[in-house]
C-alpha cells in the first residue's frame, strides 16, 4: 500500500524557505568575479543558451543552436541527427503551461493513451513507449520517465528537446522513434523576479512566480512556483495542481560547480476515460459527457525530483561530471471506467482503486575530453550509469456482472447509484537494476566533415513479484546499442547528414512456459539536410527515416492467453521542420510530417499491414507571430493552425478510425511598460469538435472546446 509521504507540506515549506532567501538576495550584488547572468551550466549540458530574464520572454528566439541532450558541443546544424527544440519563447508565445500545449507544434509527435488525463504519453515517429508508465523522458539529461508522472507543468522549464531517432547509445532502454529531454530554468547571477496571473474559460485560475538572483558571491538561486485550478468543458470534471521548482548553483571554485535542481508537483483530477463510439461512430453523445461517477472524487498524482550535479574542469581539454538523481512518484484514488456498450445505450462499467508508488535512484559519472589527433579534433565522452527502480502497485477492481452491471445510460446519464466495493485484483512489486557503460566520440574530420560514433552496453536485471500467488519472474538481458552518424557541410549554411543506430527495451512478463521474453530491439536509419541562416536565428531540417522494431509482443497461437515476442513494427516517413526569425518582426514555427507506421509481422494474420494505434499518416502545424510598436509600446499578434490526420482508434480493429481534424489558435500580447505585459490566448478558435487519442471504442479522449485565457505578467 501507499507508503509515500504526503507532498502537501513540501511545496509550502520550500516556497517559504526560498521566498525568505529572495528577500536576502535583494540586498546583495554579485561580486566582480561572479558568472554573468544566465551562464550557469544545466546538468549534463555543454555551453548553453544565455538566459537574461525571468518570466515570459519578449522577442526571444524560436531556433536553438544546440541541445544539451546530445551531450556534445557540436552545433545542432552540424549534428547528424534531427533535433527539434521548443524554446522558452515558443512556449510563451503559445501560452503553454503544460507539455500537452506544445505537442501539436512538433512534427512527428502523436498523442497516446493519457490514462484519463493523469499523465503525458506520446509517440515520436509513430512509436509509443510503455502505455502503463507513460513515455520515456529525461529531465536535465537524467532519467525521468519511469513511474507515474503527472502531466508536466512548464513553469520551471526553459526548453524541451525532442531528440528524434534512437538515443539508446547515450541513454539505454528507449524507443527508436525518439526521446524527450526537458531542461529546467537555471539560477541567474543578477536579481530578477516576475509574477503572473491568468484567468480563463471554464473558471481557469493560475498564478505563477519566477524569482532568481545571487545569495552571495558564489551561490545563486532560482525558484518557480505555480498554482492552478480549473473546471472543464467535460461535465463535473475539475483539475488542480501545485508545482514548486527550486534550483541552486554553488561555484565551489574557479573550475568547480555544484548544481541542485528540484521539483515537487501534485496534480488532482478525476480519471476521465472520455466518450464512447456508438456503432463505430463518434458524435452520438456530446463531447462534454462524463461517463464515470463524480462520487469517486479525484485521483491524485504526486511527483518529487531531486538532482545534484558536481562538475569540474581539470583543464581546457578535460572536464568531469557526477550526477545523482532521486525521484518519487505515486498515484492514489478511485475511478469508474467503461467496459462495454450495449445496444440499448447502457454502458457497463468497472470500479477500480489504485495505490501505485515508485522510487527511482540514478547515478551518472562522465568524463569529457577534447583533443587533436593528427588532422582531426575529437570530443570524447566516457560515462557510466547505474540505477535502481522500484514500483509497488496495488489495485482493487470490481468488474460488471449480469446481476450487477454498474451501468449508465450514455444518452441520459444519472449519477449517484450504489457503487460496488472492489476486491483485490493486483498486488505486485517490480524492481529494476541497470549498469551501463557508454562512449561517444564527436570528430571533426575536416572543415566540411563531422562524425559522431557511440555505443552503450547495458546489463539489466528485472524482477516482478506477484504477491497474490507468491510467484517471481526474473530476467537479466544485456544489450549493446551502437550509433554512427556522418555530416557533410558543403557550404557555410548547409549540412547533409546520415545516421544509423540500434535500441532496446525489455519486455515485461513471461510466455506460456514461464520463460522471460527477449527484449524489443530497434533499428533506425535517417537521412537528412539542414539549413541555418547566419547568426543562428532561423533553421530548417528535412529528413527521411526508416525504423524497424522487432520482438514486439504478439498473441501466442498455441495459447491465446499468453504472448510471444515475435511481432514487428515498421515506421517510415519524411518530415520537415522550420523555426526562427523570418524578419525582425516575424517569428515562425512550421512542420509537416508523413509517417506510415504499420504492423509488419504478427501471429494474427489480419493485423499484418494495419496501422498502429493513434498514429496519423499526416500531421503538421504552423505558428506565426508578428511584433510591432505603437506609441513606444510593443505589441504582438499571431496565430497557429494544426492538422492531424485520421488514426486507428482501437488496437486490432483498423475499421475504427478517429477522424482527421484542423484547429486554429490566436495569440496576442501588449507590453504596457518594460515591466508590465498583457496576454491573450484563444485555443480551438472555431470550436472544432475533435478527438485527440483513443484506447478503444469506449475510451476516446475528446479535444478541448474553445477556450480563452487572459494573463498579466509583471517584473519587479
Amino acid at each position: 500500500m501507499n507508503t509515500t509521504p504526503a507532498l502537501a507540506p513540501l511545496p509550502a515549506a520550500l516556497a517559504f524557505a526560498f521566498l525568505a532567501l529572495t528577500g536576502t538576495a535583494k540586498a546583495q550584488t554579485p561580486a566582480a568575479s561572479a558568472t554573468p547572468a544566465g551562464t550557469a551550466a544545466v546538468a549534463g549540458s555543454p555551453a548553453t543558451t544565455t538566459i537574461e530574464v525571468v518570466g515570459r520572454r519578449q522577442s526571444g528566439a524560436y531556433h536553438a543552436a544546440e541541445a544539451a541532450g546530445a551531450k556534445s558541443e557540436l552545433p545542432l546544424r552540424e549534428l547528424p541527427q534531427s533535433v527539434r527544440v521548443v524554446t522558452r519563447q515558443a512556449i510563451d508565445d503559445l501560452g503553454a503551461t503544460k507539455l500537452d500545449d506544445v505537442l501539436d507544434y512538433v512534427g512527428g509527435v502523436s498523442r497516446q493513451n493519457n490514462f484519463g488525463g493523469l499523465w503525458d504519453n506520446i509517440a515520436i515517429r509513430g512509436l509509443p513507449g510503455d502505455q502503463n508508465v507513460g513515455m520515456a523522458t529525461l529531465f536535465n539529461g537524467l532519467p525521468s520517465g519511469r513511474g507515474f508522472n503527472a502531466p508536466r507543468d512548464l513553469a520551471g522549464i526553459e526548453r524541451i528537446e525532442f531528440l528524434k531517432g534512437t538515443a539508446a547509445a547515450l541513454y539505454g532502454s528507449s524507443e527508436p522513434g525518439g526521446t524527450l529531454n526537458v531542461v529546467s530554468k537555471k539560477p541567474l547571477w543578477q536579481a530578477g523576479h516576475a509574477a503572473e496571473l491568468y484567468l480563463g474559460s471554464f473558471n481557469m485560475r493560475r498564478g505563477a512566480l519566477d524569482s532568481s538572483g545571487p545569495l552571495g558571491e558564489n551561490v545563486a538561486y532560482r525558484l518557480n512556483v505555480a498554482v492552478e485550478k480549473r473546471d472543464s468543458f467535460r461535465d463535473v470534471v475539475t483539475a488542480s495542481r501545485e508545482v514548486v521548482a527550486p534550483a541552486l548553483t554553488w561555484r565551489i571554485g574557479a573550475d568547480t560547480t555544484l548544481d541542485y535542481r528540484g521539483e515537487a508537483l501534485r496534480h488532482r483530477t478525476p480519471l476521465d476515460r472520455g466518450v464512447v463510439a456508438v456503432n463505430g461512430q463518434l458524435g452520438a453523445i456530446p463531447r462534454s459527457r462524463f461517463l464515470g461517477e463524480p462520487a469517486d472524487g479525484d485521483v491524485t498524482v504526486r511527483n518529487q525530483t531531486h538532482q545534484l550535479v558536481l562538475a569540474h574542469s581539470f583543464s581546457e581539454a578535460w572536464r568531469g561530471r557526477v550526477a545523482l538523481s532521486y525521484r518519487e512518484t505515486d498515484l492514489l484514488g478511485f475511478s469508474t471506467e467503461p467496459t462495454a456498450l450495449q445496444a440499448s445505450g447502457l454502458l457497463t462499467r468497472q470500479r477500480r482503486f489504485r495505490d501505485y508508488n515508485s522510487d527511482d535512484t540514478a547515478l551518472q559519472a562522465e568524463l569529457q575530453a577534447k583533443h587533436r589527433l593528427g588532422g582531426t579534433v575529437h570530443e570524447l565522452l566516457v560515462g557510466v550509469e547505474t540505477y535502481r527502480f522500484e514500483m509497488d502497485n496495488v489495485m482493487l477492481r470490481a468488474n460488471p456482472t449480469a446481476t450487477s452491471p454498474y451501468a449508465i445510460n450514455i444518452f441520459a446519464p444519472v449519477y449517484g447509484q450504489a457503487q460496488p466495493v472492489p476486491p483485490l485484483n493486483l498486488s505486485t512489486l517490480e524492481e529494476q537494476r541497470n549498469t551501463a557503460l557508454y562512449l561517444q566520440d564527436a570528430v571533426t574530420l575536416a572543415p566540411q566533415w563531422r562524425l559522431v560514433a557511440g555505443v552503450r552496453m547495458d546489463r539489466y536485471r528485472q524482477s516482478l513479484l506477484n504477491r497474490r500467488n507468491g510467484t517471481m519472474q526474473l530476467q537479466q538481458p544485456s544489450a549493446t546499442s551502437p550509433r554512427l552518424g556522418l555530416s557533410w557541410l558543403p557550404a557555410p549554411a548547409w549540412t547533409v547528414y546520415a545516421n544509423a543506430g540500434r535500441s532496446f527495451r525489455a519486455n515485461v512478463g513471461t510466455d506460456r512456459n514461464g520463460a522471460s521474453f527477449e527484449p524489443e530491439t530497434g533499428r533506425a536509419l535517417e537521412l537528412g539536410a539542414k539549413w541555418e541562416r547566419p547568426g543562428q536565428r532561423l533553421g530548417v531540417t528535412a529528413a527521411v527515416f526508416d525504423i524497424r522494431k522487432r520482438n514486439v509482443l504478439s498473441t501466442d497461437p498455441v495459447n491465446t492467453s499468453f504472448s510471444v515476442a515475435t511481432g514487428e513494427i515498421t515506421s517510415r516517413g519524411a518530415e520537415f521542420d522550420l523555426s526562427g526569425q523570418l524578419t525582425p518582426q516575424w517569428r515562425l514555427n512550421a512542420n509537416l510530417v508523413y509517417n506510415e507506421v504499420k504492423i509488419s509481422r504478427d501471429n494474427t494474420a489480419a493485423l499484418v499491414g494495419t496501422r498502429l494505434l493513434n498514429t496519423p499518416r499526416v500531421n503538421g502545424s504552423v505558428l506565426a507571430v508578428y511584433e510591432g510598436e505603437i506609441s513606444g509600446q510593443r505589441y504582438g499578434v499571431g496565430g497557429g493552425l494544426t492538422h492531424v490526420g485520421s488514426r486507428v482508434g482501437q488496437a486490432g480493429d483498423p475499421s475504427f478510425l478517429l477522424p482527421a481534424y484542423t484547429t486554429a489558435k490566436l495569440v496576442a500580447h501588449w507590453r504596457l511598460s518594460s515591466t508590465l505585459r498583457l496576454t491573450l490566448d484563444v485555443d480551438n478558435l472555431f470550436d472544432e469538435t475533435y478527438y485527440t487519442s483513443s484506447f478503444s471504442r469506449v475510451w476516446v479522449t475528446p479535444g478541448t472546446a474553445r477556450s480563452a485565457t487572459l494573463g498579466v505578467q509583471a517584473r519587479f
